[in-house]
């Protein structure tokens, strides 16, 4: 009680800062909880004669009657909030035959498919315009098969949903870091997360069953069908409707949390000479300063060290708390310099002693500041304080694939051009990816990850900056012979993705191949593969 006390006045005394230097009111504003998904716009091509084409094209096709439908014609967006895009309709997906009979319609109709869970992916990745969304997140059966240790899963699953069936005994073993997204959007995009030991999600993946455009279901995974398997992954629904998706799990140990404040410049001996080598640290990640006075210098090291965890009881999962408090923190560090300094302050000197710890045994481990927690809780958060209610405001993710010598250089040049073009960068995370053998892989050979999370407002000035930021670090990465993740705005022109990806084109004329009718058409490929 006494340290939960001392941690209550801690928070009250952050609070208390921040009202001595902001108005009530807006500080209010800042922590509200979002009233429900944003309109940051017209759609794209949206208004007009085409709209009025398209709505009439839709009344007359007989809606396909033996499916749930919901929506005809309107549009849809995005989590970036900038691509609204106005489409045939959603179609509810909750069985094999859903899938199945709107690609059938969708053939004699001659519209496209993509396929959509939370809609994380900001360059349209889940939809097109004119196209049918097959919204899967009502197709979300888990079965846990404790055996063979794996679970069976639809794609529709979300990972948050998948932690609360393997706790307390099982973890998910490669995920994001967040638990938002669905497994079948994970899947096409081969996430990676914490673990810089697991990998990617590819190579947890047992085996997948896939429905192609024809309708034919067909089993894919590193061993049968690989070339298929090795297309999916990876492949932004490109190449079929993943149906059913068995992964590895792990074990649901203890760890021991750790943090340590270093120069950026030491990361890379550090992680080669001791993280990598130590097979204890089961998960990692480290935050760079986003601070003005020590921008992209520092770096915050999160470690997370396997201890005997027998006698360690496992308590429920938990959801995020203090969620306004946060959601404050972030959204303050958009107003100016000062709040970015109080915030790389408050997780540098305060957040840790807030920490919500599953169990602690301080004098077992002989520090005060000891925490221990199991493999799901760092990973089982849904990050509600990222949603906020501010209008003509959003947050963008970028991603960039470094090779590991290259680290240093890449952030000096990160660091130039966030601050000529005045990004206001929100979070940078560095993350280990290893070599990923799918077809359109963003990790040919061992590589840092930099996780970028920038604030732009959604007006036409908002996106010219971005897209210039966007350019530039996409030259910037590309020069350093790394890869930038592409479920992200479709700002890179095509020679941009020819140098970063030389594969493109055979990646394309594989879609074909599969798909030669190109039912499975999102706004990426519509962009590019022309």
């Amino acid at each position: 009680m006494k340290k939960f006390s001392q941690k209550f006045k801690t928070g009250v005394s952050v609070v208390v800062v921040l009202l001595g230097v902001y108005s009530y009111r807006k500080l209010q504003a800042l922590a509200a909880d979002p009233a429900g998904e944003k309109d940051c716009g017209p759609a794209v091509g949206g208004g007009g004669e085409q709209a009025k084409i398209d709505l009439e094209r839709i009344k007359a096709i007989a809606p396909l009657k033996d499916v749930k439908w919901s929506q005809l014609g309107g549009s849809i967006n995005d989590a970036s909030c900038l691509n609204k895009t106005e489409i045939y309709g959603v179609v509810e997906v909750r069985s094999v035959e859903d899938i199945a009979r709107t690609l059938t319609f969708a053939r004699d109709n001659r519209l496209s498919v993509t396929t959509a869970g939370v809609r994380h992916s900001m360059g349209g990745h889940a939809f097109r315009k004119g196209g049918i969304v097959l919204d899967m997140r009502g197709f979300n059966k888990i079965v846990l098969n404790e055996s063979s240790r794996s679970i069976t899963v639809q794609p529709g699953a979300t990972w948050h949903d998948i932690q609360n069936v393997l706790h307390p005994r099982f973890a998910v073993r490669a995920m994001q870091s967040t638990d938002i997204f669905t497994v079948g959007g994970s899947i096409s995009v081969n996430a990676h997360g914490m673990d810089h030991q697991a990998g990617a999600l590819a190579k947890s993946i047992k085996s997948m069953k896939v429905m192609l455009a024809d309708g034919s279901l067909r089993t894919v995974s590193s061993t049968e069908n690989a070339d298929l398997f090795n297309l999916v992954v990876g492949g932004y629904g490109l190449f079929g409707v993943i149906v059913e998706a068995e992964l590895d799990i792990a074990d649901n140990l203890v760890y021991q949390t750790g943090r340590r404040m270093m120069d950026y410049k030491e990361f890379p001996a550090l992680f080669a000479g001791e993280i990598e080598k130590d097979a204890d640290i089961g998960l990692m990640y480290g935050h760079l300063s986003t601070a003005p006075s020590t921008f992209l210098k520092e770096l915050l090291l999160y470690t997370y060290t396997k201890i005997d965890g027998t006698d360690f009881k496992r308590q429920p999962l938990g959801e995020v708390s203090g969620t306004k408090l946060r959601r404050l923190t972030i959204n303050l560090s958009k107003q100016g310099p000062l709040f970015q300094e109080i915030k790389w302050l408050s997780e540098k000197h305060i957040e840790h002693r807030m920490e919500n710890c599953t169990a602690t045994r301080a004098q077992a481990i002989g520090s005060a500041d000891a925490c221990l927690v199991n493999r799901n809780d760092p990973m089982h958060d849904s990050v509600p304080y990222l949603r906020n209610s501010l209008p003509d405001d959003t947050d963008i993710l970028h991603e960039y694939f470094i090779p590991r010598s290259q680290f240093v250089s890449f952030v000096d040049g990160m660091r130039k051009v966030l601050t000529d073009n005045k990004t206001n960068l929100l979070n940078a995370s560095v993350r280990v990816v290893h070599q990923e053998n799918n077809f359109l892989t963003y990790s040919p050979e061992p590589a840092f990850s930099l996780v970028l999370y920038i604030n732009q407002t959604t007006d036409e000035e908002g996106s010219r900056r971005m897209k210039k930021a966007t350019e530039e670090l996409i030259d910037l990465t590309i020069a350093h012979k790394g890869r930038f993740f592409l479920p992200y705005q479709l700002y890179y022109s095509k020679d941009q993705l020819q140098r970063s990806y030389p594969q493109i084109n055979d990646f394309f004329a594989a879609k074909r191949k599969y798909d030669p009718g190109e039912l499975f058409t999102n706004t990426f490929y519509q962009k590019y593969a022309s």
